[in-house]
């Protein structure tokens, strides 16, 4: 899922090629179904809580969270009174969610969909939100187009998206290595860049604020953080599994150095600081 587009070689002319978006998706809808990736989710709440205060959220907002895992963001905005609908593609990822919240007693309405065809009226919500979900759509520019689609005008779309250069970025790019994407697939990396959110968003906004931002990684070792992804993370679990015995070894020795060089623990433990883009685009 890392990389670039590739072209295709015809001649002395590169004309990209056409990916299947549909039998990329069943793959990627597999790679989430696989492990468990509410464990890895629960560690990230501190995104959805803090993209939720930059949307300056209102009691009583409508709002959508779209791809969204276990709940993260749609947690966040419960717990500031919002109406909230929370979305994925994951029956298991939305029972993880659903849990949290009774726990917490929170009133969020839980619902299946595909972030490319959202199941809601156009101009259904006041604010639409997607934490390291949306990024990973097959088909970026009609999830983007999705997204404004059930936004009302005026409305924001908060959106937190892995960089290329930060730490996951690499990590899928290391991933790309040795399982390289389909051709002409679009890396999710591109939602953590200005110069695409501008042309999947711009149209249709009057404002798109991107600021990087940096979440830890927080595990008991560099071997805990992988033990954990390769457990838990469908996508890191995947390219395992689809390797034999010495390309899972480099690509574990792969992963470990990047680890240890973006590591600033200074002890045995890791805290790997990994850069995301918090965008917030306003609606014409």
């Amino acid at each position: 899922m890392a990389g670039a587009t590739i072209a295709r070689q015809t001649g002395n002319s590169a004309t990209p090629a056409t990916p299947d978006l549909a039998a990329l998706k069943t793959r990627q809808q597999a790679a989430w179904s696989s492990g468990n990736y509410a464990v890895v989710g629960t560690t990230l709440q501190i995104v959805g809580e803090e993209l939720c205060e930059t949307l300056d959220l209102r009691a009583g907002s409508k709002v959508l969270d779209v791809a969204a895992g276990n709940g993260m963001a749609s947690l966040a905005a419960a717990r500031r009174w919002c109406r909230v609908t929370s979305t994925d593609y994951v029956p298991a990822l939305l029972e993880a969610g659903q849990a949290r919240a009774a726990a917490e007693g929170l009133s969020i309405e839980f619902m299946e969909a595909d972030a490319e065809n959202l199941p809601f009226a156009s101009a259904a919500f006041d604010a639409v939100v997607s934490t390291f979900g949306v990024m990973f759509t097959p088909n970026q520019d009609q999830a983007a187009g999705e997204l404004v689609r059930v936004c009302k005008s005026g409305g924001k779309i908060g959106l937190a998206n892995w960089t290329p250069e930060g730490f996951i970025g690499q990590v899928f790019k290391t991933l790309g290595k040795y399982l390289p994407p389909p051709p002409g697939a679009r890396s999710p990396a591109l939602w953590g860049t200005r110069a695409r959110l501008e042309e999947m968003f711009g149209a249709d906004a009057s404002s798109i604020k991107a600021e990087p931002r940096l979440f830890n990684f927080r595990y008991r070792s560099p071997e805990h953080f992988l033990d954990v992804f390769k457990t838990f993370y469908g996508p890191v679990l995947k390219a395992f599994a689809a390797l034999d015995a010495g390309s899972q070894e480099n690509l574990r020795t792969d992963l470990h150095a990047l680890i240890v060089r973006m590591n600033r623990s200074g002890d045995a433990t890791m805290i790997v600081p990994s850069e995301y883009l918090e965008v917030v685009v306003t609606k014409r």
